[in-house]
């Protein structure tokens, strides 16, 4: 029996004459991410992508879970496909959901029929597939308030399709439709998932990470290429910068005053991705930050933090409490990889009182102890590049 999946997509109908564009994205990134589960033919109408495989080994389990992470989706059906007319689409549907409609015990039909030639319309597919399968299930009963399954029958220009239920996409817009952003990524909780936020609304993502030997192992790099990992199913590939920061943090700990280690370190972490994120085509930063979650995390803290680049910052977490982010983290499955006992670089140097009010000025005048673009240039010098799939 020839099945298919049927793909549903919510706010890129909304996009009128630019539709097709994010028609043609979504399509790309559904090629890329089922490409290693085998060949497949994608065609698109009326709001609907279906994928065709061309192969009878294809596992349609595996690509559904695929398929579940692709961003652009709202709702997606494995459905097997009937010739157009009502005596194969009930022959078809009673064959295709036996196994199912076994286990349940109500059910109601709900007809599509888009192709207006069709014979049949709607309401007379729902009520004669339902009489059909009261027929061949005896143990069934129409609910139409609160089924413990939809039956649905598509009839479209170019066939008919028949399904149990569908699940639910991740949503959001294609990868790639909203332009590139460079996030910073540490091995906590908040930045895998500002990084998973900012993928669901179309970014495509270049990732820097700051690595501090010997203050820093090597499992805390690990940590965050299988923080990557997790988003980059998601997302898609991401380009990842892992910057040598010791230095740097060395050069504040000497020479500037403890209360402004944490600030001045942020500002370097601003002016050192922005020059990485240029590099790379990168149109914005991106960060886990969230007001009061830290000292650094003031308005006035991340006001001197934003002063030290010209680029757009999103903070996708902003206004969120830290029940909100462990949620989503669970989530996408990276909430138990962050908890593991890794230090990042942010917590070294760690001030005993932080500045949580300072100002602007104090800052500048604090990093003038610091040969910043020697700095800044021998971190670039040292970055290294990997792809993280």
């Amino acid at each position: 029996m020839k099945e298919v999946i049927l793909i549903k997509y919510g706010e890129m109908a909304l996009k009128g004459l630019n539709r097709s564009t994010f028609e043609a994205l979504l399509i790309k990134n559904l090629k890329k991410a089922l490409k290693p589960i085998g060949e497949i033919e994608i065609t698109r109408s009326q709001s609907t992508i279906f994928i065709e495989p061309q192969s009878d080994e294809f596992d349609f389990n595996r690509a559904l879970e695929k398929v579940k992470k692709v961003f652009g989706i709202a709702a997606f059906s494995r459905a097997c496909v009937a010739n157009k007319n009502i005596q194969d689409i009930l022959k078809k549907a009673e064959a295709y959901l036996a196994e199912r409609l076994k286990e349940i015990k109500t059910f109601k039909v709900e007809a599509k029929r888009s192709d207006k030639k069709f014979p049949l319309t709607s309401p007379q597919i729902s009520a004669q597939l339902g009489g059909y399968l009261l027929k061949r299930f005896p143990h069934l009963k129409v609910d139409v308030h609160n089924p413990d399954e939809i039956v649905t029958v598509e009839v479209r220009d170019f066939g008919a399709y028949i399904r149990a239920g569908q699940l639910a996409g991740a949503g959001g817009m294609p990868v790639g439709s909203g332009g590139r952003a460079a996030v910073l990524i540490s091995g906590g909780i908040d930045s895998p998932v500002a990084a998973w936020m900012m993928a669901k609304r179309g970014i495509e993502l270049c990732a820097v990470h700051f690595a501090s030997p010997p203050y820093t192992s090597e499992r805390a790099e690990i940590k965050v290429r299988q923080l990557l990992e997790k988003v980059a199913e998601y997302s898609g590939e991401i380009k990842l910068a892992v910057v040598p920061f010791t230095e740097i943090q060395e050069e504040i700990g000497k020479k500037c005053p403890e209360e402004y280690f944490t600030l001045i370190m942020r500002r370097f972490m601003m002016m050192i991705s922005e020059r990485i994120a240029k590099d790379n085509g990168c149109l914005a930063l991106i960060t886990g930050e969230s007001v009061g979650q830290v000292a650094s995390q003031t308005i006035q803290a991340l006001a001197v933090t934003d002063a030290a680049t010209e680029m757009p910052v999103f903070r996708p977490l902003i206004g969120m409490d830290k029940e909100e982010i462990v949620e989503i983290s669970r989530k996408i499955d990276t909430f138990e990889i962050s908890i593991q006992p890794y230090d990042d670089c942010c917590t070294v140097f760690t001030p005993r009182h932080p500045k949580t009010k300072p100002q602007l000025e104090q800052i500048i005048k604090a990093e003038q102890a610091l040969d910043i673009e020697t700095l800044i240039d021998n971190a670039i010098k040292g970055t290294r590049y990997s792809i993280i799939e």
